[in-house]
């Protein structure tokens, strides 16, 4: 609540600072003209719409800030499905943790269907009238030769099922364990094996296309075909680190007694190992477009490197440092990641940094130079304050031990 009420007055200064033309709305109005030749290659052009920035910021951070919680939570189901399926004990301890994030599964769809419908015009240059329609003042060639995946029926049709999938398998897997729980045996276990080997393959397939919906497509013109991964990999270390932050705040509360700097060691190499996934993915898409330097791709990077005269220059830095030389340095001995302190530290700094990535793949289409932080990080607490509350609320729903859990004993005295 405390959280959720900080935001809130943090949104309430955002939006009056951004009404009466402080800070970053001022400074969006040249860079606005800037990036209104050099971004429309990647996307929107300033104020089609004729939106208020504070309104247009207000939409595209609910959007936001929604797309990574949501891709958060699904990591939780995600991560405990690869475990069953690898038949993996050493993480039965944090199993629970991995079953109560997806608790966000269900009110992030929401969210996401009513921010959509409502400013899909201020996110989504795509959804403009006219601009599929040739003839049309606002016809535009390339993204009308995208009608036929880009089109508000099938755009629709995509999210929910992807969305229904997510949360289905998440509350399968969740009713399956709590059973196991109450009844013992062997079976459910195996149902859950059977369960997660579907949802991975479905999860593969629909994040990627998420990540094209949800994100990419907000640079219309633009595309890339490492993007799902990309995403996929940003959503992935920003889960494993939730996962091994509420581990530790739960040790050091007194829970989780068997939990042990074995635990905290397998978690922090996973940190460390897909910290530099996502750089090797960054840097794949980055050097192929710098290499070949075709127009129609290098917009995106100029956008972000020097567009806007600079508003993201020192963000897209800012990314590589907390997200790769941070947690790659920081995690990069053995006696790092067992060490608490270390692990609750860059699990933070993932946390943030992959949430200002998901802000650097999505303002510069959007705002354009006229974003700022305090709207965006407003929302973004009164989010985090949300999802704490509906994921505490899960977690002590049920025993934070799946007690019958067939390799429980494994895990308890598991070792590295």
């Amino acid at each position: 609540m405390t959280i959720i009420v900080a935001g809130v007055v943090v949104l309430i200064l955002g939006l009056l600072a951004s009404m009466l033309g402080w800070g970053a709305a001022e400074h969006g109005e040249a860079a606005g003209h800037l990036g209104a030749s050099a971004g429309h290659g990647a996307g929107a052009s300033v104020h089609e719409e004729g939106s208020p920035v504070w309104l247009k910021r207000l939409l595209v951070s609910l959007w936001h800030s929604n797309v990574f919680f949501l891709g958060v939570s699904t990591i939780g189901t995600v991560f405990m499905a690869i475990n069953y399926v690898a038949y993996a004990g050493w993480s039965v301890l944090v199993k629970r943790i991995s079953e109560a994030l997806s608790a966000w599964i269900i009110p992030g769809a929401v969210i996401m269907l009513v921010v959509f419908l409502i400013g899909r015009h201020d996110i989504f240059h795509w959804t403009h009238e006219g601009i599929m329609d040739k003839g049309n003042p606002n016809y535009d060639s390339i993204i009308a030769g995208k009608s036929g995946f880009l089109n508000l029926p099938f755009y629709l049709i995509r999210t929910i099922v992807y969305l229904a999938i997510w949360a289905y398998f998440s509350y399968k897997l969740r009713q399956l364990s709590l059973a196991e729980d109450q009844l013992g045996g062997t079976v459910w276990f195996h149902k859950s094996i059977n369960a997660s080997a579907l949802f991975l393959v479905l999860y593969a397939v629909s994040s990627s296309m998420s990540a094209w919906d949800w994100v990419m497509s907000v640079d219309t013109h633009w595309f890339s075909t490492m993007f799902g991964w990309y995403v996929f990999a940003s959503w992935w270390v920003s889960g494993i680190a939730a996962i091994a932050l509420t581990a530790i705040f739960l040790k050091q509360a007194g829970y989780l007694k068997a939990l042990t700097s074995n635990h905290l060691h397998d978690l922090g190499k996973l940190m460390f190992g897909f910290s530099i996934f996502w750089t090797y993915v960054w840097f794949a898409q980055f050097m192929l477009i710098w290499y070949a330097n075709l127009p129609e791709e290098a917009v995106y990077f100029n956008q972000r490197l020097g567009g806007f005269e600079g508003h993201y220059t020192g963000l897209f830095f800012f990314n590589i440092v907390i997200n790769f030389v941070f947690p790659f340095l920081g995690l990069m001995t053995r006696d790092a990641k067992r060490q608490m302190i270390i692990m609750k530290i860059v699990c933070i700094a993932i946390l943030l940094g992959h949430w200002s990535d998901f802000y650097l793949m999505l303002m510069p289409a959007t705002l354009k130079g006229e974003s700022g932080f305090l709207i965006e990080i407003g929302v973004a607490a009164i989010f985090l304050g949300a999802f704490l509350m509906l994921f505490t609320r899960r977690l002590a729903s049920a025993s934070l031990i799946p007690v019958h859990h067939p390799f429980l004993d494994e895990s308890v005295h598991h070792t590295t």
